[in-house]
């Protein structure tokens, strides 16, 4: 085991948390030409970084961590994590941060290694707990060992619960499903909290340690990976609960590990308490643990994890025997198995893997890949497999990644959509990208490569920093509980869009029309004072949002709808209809809620609502105001005015029969045309009212004046299948509903029909006989009538079909059709005349067996 010997001072500095160990190792850094620290955590290396970037300038400072590598040609201060520390590099000054960490048992073997063999040229300082000093008199007699007071008191403030939390408080819990809930709860109690925990980037721990820091919130919840040397403005910690699941099993904290995170409370010389949440079951310190934590008084640490740090690389066989092998100081125990050997361990098992795993340097590459962290906490199986893959392009050909897939598996990863689970999973993999676009001589064009990960990981952070922003803070809420007083009426109180009402931006209600709601979700001792602080400037909000209404009316803005009866403006009720003297002219009744205005706006308003409605009608049943203005017309005739109001009221359409259109003189029913109504076979019908938006006006207004409506069709459609009551703007044929338009039109098209083969020679029979014409039903076809209800639909205009002789015997050739004619005289629904005499029905011609038109005729005969 070897110990890198340094003839320059060795000290170890000792002591609590906020006794300014790591302020005095960037002191004494600074103080050198050059030198090294080792952190814990990226973050903490980066927040280093920039302390030391303004005190010697960027080009002269290098910031060295798996993913990031800022390393300028001049950098003479280095600041990284432990794992990418130079143990060899000849520097003035070498640190290693919370060197207590060798007891651990994931990482525990690197900083052990680094406390053992990273050493500064003339100084080297050792940072840590002072339970670490058995083990530095053990295994570093030359060491200097410092202690250090801690600046400020930590006391025990029991158990209290979530909603009684003081400000500038830290909840810890120990699962992201704990941070999430108790963070969803601080929302509602206290307006939300900053999200901390191991799984978030670098940059999204900043923005939420801003978030803090900055007082937009008075709360931070976050997993242990706050006790890393985070240097937060925390009074209070409090304890979700006391026990974690270590990677073994689940177990109660060591009282250590309760230090470390109680102390984040308390920094500099202000003094913090601790305690644990009310309620949680188990989450309540003993008195020994209660008085260490206070006393900065823990059981020393008795062994550090150790691994060879530089295994011989012969064969992957001595490089995993060097791996495993034993320490051979009674100090040090052997690290357990860590996920880059147990990766190596599974991968040697591949022939292929091993072929190409010949020779120091391959083996060294070998074993350079397996040390790639599992940042998406894969497991050993899947990790190795990625590995693997990797592999197969570092250890032939070029030996390097290709170009087209590491930017191919980059931009697979740029894509900030998803959840708050979805956008950190994206991040662990990026930071596996990250790690791998920093090795030079794994990958072409290094620095292009870094840059796109580096891009995607911030995208990929500013994201799930808004994510978790979204759901985890009540600005409004927030905004409350530092401002509201005891008179709340001189909160600043605005309107925003949507009827949202502002304090300080932050809206705590709307109004609904023109009635102000709190929030539900106000808390019950906070909704007196919202009301309070509305109330005093509802009038003058009430006054704008009125002269915004009467705008909107007199512009006929898209704001204003009526439907179902009601007026809305915003989406809001503001006015019903009620029936007028006539059908097309119906009145409004003001909402109850608008009586908190003054009666003068309440009488601008129903003026211009009426006004908006007015025109909204004209609009919608144009057609039928003409027909209304036309009865007034003294010329018109008892008649015609007859006839005109039948329209209106039935919604544009009546049966031609009993209409007495027949007694119109020719001047009528030109009249008739002019007002765009149109006579047709069946039906008298305003041709535009068959529209949805027009039928559905006219019925809203024959409820209001208390007729029995027919239903509305949905859509219009030219057909449907008969289900109860005739909708409006249709006729009953057979078993079919069909829209009066469409049937003139269909009856117009066989009258064409008819009218051209009059003008042609006889196809059959004696000239004196009624013409008689071959029909084409596509146009019905198109239209979705059935056969019968064709057949019925001409029956009721007048038509008769016979069906043609059969072929001669011996003859061939397509059938012929059956041919038509127009009996105007036969009154419609007639009975056949031998049926009427009681007789026997004619005897019906015999139709060629599969002539497809015999069952249309068969049905009009």
């Amino acid at each position: 085991m070897d110990r890198n010997q340094s003839g320059g001072t060795l000290k170890a500095v000792l002591g609590p948390t906020n006794t300014g160990k790591t302020h005095l190792a960037v002191e004494r850094l600074c103080a050198h030409s050059s030198g090294q620290i080792g952190f814990p955590l990226r973050l903490l290396a980066r927040e280093v970084y920039d302390r030391v970037v303004a005190i010697k300038g960027p080009e002269r400072v290098a910031l060295i961590t798996g993913e990031e590598r800022i390393d300028p040609p001049d950098a003479r201060w280095k600041l990284c994590t432990v794992e990418a520390m130079d143990r060899d590099a000849d520097l003035a000054f070498c640190a290693v941060d919370e060197a207590q960490l060798g007891a651990d048992r994931e990482r525990g073997h690197v900083f052990t290694d680094r406390l053992l063999n990273a050493r500064g040229r003339d100084e080297t300082m050792i940072l840590g707990s002072s339970t670490l000093t058995p083990m530095v008199e053990t295994l570093l007699p030359e060491a200097e060992i410092v202690s250090r007071p801690r600046f400020s008191t930590l006391s025990h403030a029991g158990a209290l619960k979530l909603s009684r939390l003081p400000p500038r408080s830290a909840v810890v819990a120990f699962s992201a499903e704990e941070v999430y809930t108790v963070a969803e709860m601080l929302r509602r109690f206290r307006g939300g909290s900053a999200v901390v925990m191991g799984a978030l980037s670098p940059q999204t721990r900043n923005r939420q340690v801003e978030l803090f820091q900055s007082g937009e919130v008075d709360y931070i919840v976050a997993t242990d990976a706050i006790g890393m040397g985070l240097n937060l403005d925390v009074a209070h910690v409090a304890f979700a609960g006391l026990a974690k699941f270590d990677g073994q099993r689940r177990r109660r904290l060591t009282v250590a590990e309760m230090a470390q995170i109680a102390g984040r409370a308390g920094r500099h010389q202000q003094d913090g308490t601790f305690g644990v949440l009310a309620g949680e079951k188990g989450a309540e310190f003993t008195e020994d643990e209660i008085y260490a934590i206070e006393e900065h008084k823990f059981p020393p640490i008795d062994k550090l994890m150790w691994r060879d740090a530089r295994p011989r690389l012969d064969s992957i066989d001595t490089l995993i025997a060097d791996l495993e092998a034993p320490p051979d100081d009674p100090a040090l125990a052997p690290a357990p198995e860590a996920i880059d050997l147990a990766v190596a361990r599974i991968l040697s098992e591949r022939a292929d893997v091993r072929a190409r795993a010949k020779g120091k340097a391959m083996v060294a590459r070998f074993w350079e890949a397996c040390s790639l962290p599992d940042f998406r906490s894969l497991g050993a199986e899947n990790h190795a497999r990625f590995v693997a893959r990797l592999w197969e392009d570092l250890s032939q050909g070029t030996g390097r990644l290709g170009h087209d897939y590491v930017a191919g598996m980059i931009a697979h990863l740029d894509d900030a959509r998803g959840d708050i689970d979805t956008l950190q999973g994206r991040i662990a993999a990026i930071r596996s990208w990250a790690y791998i676009a920093q090795r030079p001589d794994w990958v072409l064009d290094r620095e292009d490569m870094a840059e796109r990960a580096r891009t995607v990981e911030a995208k990929l952070s500013d994201a799930l920093h808004e994510r978790l922003t979204e759901r985890f803070v009540n600005r409004r809420t927030a905004v409350l509980m530092k401002k509201l007083g005891g008179d709340a009426a001189l909160l600043p109180v605005s309107q925003g869009e949507g009827g949202a009402v502002l304090v300080d931006g932050e809206e705590i209600g709307r109004l609904d029309g023109f009635a102000f709601h709190v929030d539900p979700q106000a808390r019950l001792e906070t909704r007196r004072l919202l009301l309070a602080a509305a109330e005093k400037h509802l009038p003058k909000l009430l006054d704008e949002r009125a002269a915004a209404m009467l705008t909107d009316c007199e512009n006929g803005a898209e704001t204003l709808a009526w439907k179902d009866g009601m007026i809305r403006w915003q989406d809001t009720p503001v006015a019903k209809l009620i029936a007028g003297k006539r059908l097309l002219e119906p009145r409004i009744a003001l909402e109850p809620g608008l009586a908190a205005l003054s009666p003068a706006w309440r009488g601008k308003l129903e003026g211009a609502l009426q006004a908006w409605l007015d025109k909204a009608v004209a609009r919608r049943l144009r057609p039928l105001m003409r027909l209304t203005k036309a009865m007034e017309d003294g010329e018109a005739g008892p008649e015609l005015r007859a006839l005109l109001i039948a329209l209106v009221d039935r919604g544009g359409s009546v049966a031609r029969r009993n209409s007495a259109v027949e007694k119109l003189d020719p001047s009528r029913r030109a009249w008739l045309r002019r007002m765009g109504v149109q006579v047709g076979a069946l039906d008298i019908f305003v041709p535009n009212m068959a529209k949805g938006g027009a039928l559905g006006a006219w019925s809203e207004l024959a409820t209001l004046a208390g007729m029995q409506t027919p239903p509305l069709a949905e859509n219009l459609p030219a057909t449907r299948d008969s289900q109860g009551p005739v909708p409006l703007f249709y006729r009953r044929v057979a078993r079919q509903d069909l829209r009066v338009d469409l049937a003139e039109r269909l009856l117009h098209a066989v009258h064409q029909r008819r009218d051209r083969w009059a003008g042609a020679p006889r196809r059959r029979g004696k000239s004196s006989e009624t013409p008689r014409f071959a029909l084409d039903p596509s146009m019905a076809l198109s239209m979705g009538l059935t056969t019968r209800t064709y057949a019925e639909l001409l029956r009721h205009a007048g038509f008769s079909a016979t069906p043609p002789q059969a072929l001669a015997e011996g003859a061939f050739g397509p059938p012929e059709p059956p041919l038509w004619r127009w009996k105007p005289q036969q009154a419609q629904h007639r009975a056949p005349p031998d049926a009427r005499r009681g007789g026997k029905p004619p005897a019906r011609p015999k139709v060629a067996e599969g002539n497809p038109f015999a069952a249309l005729a068969d049905l009009i005969r």
